[in-house]
């Protein structure tokens, strides 16, 4: 069941990106499993499937201490800052930072072991009070402030569409995030180098591909029965 439902997901990928006039291979799958238990997790590896985004902290540290570390983790949750400390050095990218604190927070701790941590910026480009993010009108700000962080690099934008089935809405916000995305990496900041645009989820994966999204974050249709 695993393997058919990630071919499935990988048709759709390839369609998506064939209508943008883009490589599917340069869209990475992200395995959302904050709901999967670690012997799901190996059976998605074990067909194919080698990065997992977690949301939450304590769940994904029980996985970690279960499953072989070849496996390439994401944090893609809400970070709350004291809970920083518990994923530290464990997670190859973070999607989900939403604000300065947690920066600060990630550059403090990753200094103290001589590293440095891949981030995004989450943005809440649907303005929607019940998600996290930046407005995305502060990027400058941000942008223009992280080279006083060395120790944590910006390597593109994350983002979660609207909460509707309208495509269209969807649609647009997704384009302004490519947008965002574009514009910033057309200037020249310390700490900063765009390569990931993650954005898409089960439902909506297919219209994030074809505005620009090189990854993607599916975890119902990967999973299901």
């Amino acid at each position: 069941m695993i393997s058919d439902n990630i071919n499935l997901v990988m048709g759709k990928i390839k369609k998506a990106a064939d209508n943008a006039n883009r490589d599917y291979k340069n869209i990475e799958i992200i395995a959302v499993t904050k709901y999967v238990e670690s012997k799901v997790i190996k059976e998605l590896y074990e067909n194919g499937i080698y990065s997992f985004g977690e949301s939450k902290v304590q769940d994904f540290i029980k996985k970690y201490e279960e499953i072989d570390n070849k496996i390439n983790w994401h944090f893609i949750g809400h970070l709350q800052k004291n809970k920083v400390k518990f994923i530290v050095d464990k997670v190859n990218l973070i999607h989900s930072v939403d604000s300065i604190k947690i920066i600060e927070e990630l550059n403090k701790r990753y200094e103290r072991i001589g590293k440095s941590i891949d981030i995004l910026l989450q943005i809440n480009i649907s303005n929607e009070k019940s998600k996290y993010g930046f407005d995305k009108n502060c990027l400058d700000t941000i942008t223009n402030g992280i080279y006083k962080y060395s120790n944590v690099k910006i390597k593109g934008l994350m983002a979660i569409s609207s909460n509707t089935e309208n495509k269209d809405v969807i649609r647009k916000e997704f384009r302004e995030m490519k947008e965002l995305f574009d514009f910033i990496k057309n200037k020249e900041f310390r700490n900063i180098d765009m390569k990931f645009l993650s954005m898409g989820m089960s439902n909506d994966f297919e219209i994030a591909i074809e505005e620009g999204a090189n990854i993607v974050r599916i975890g119902r249709m990967l999973i299901k029965k």
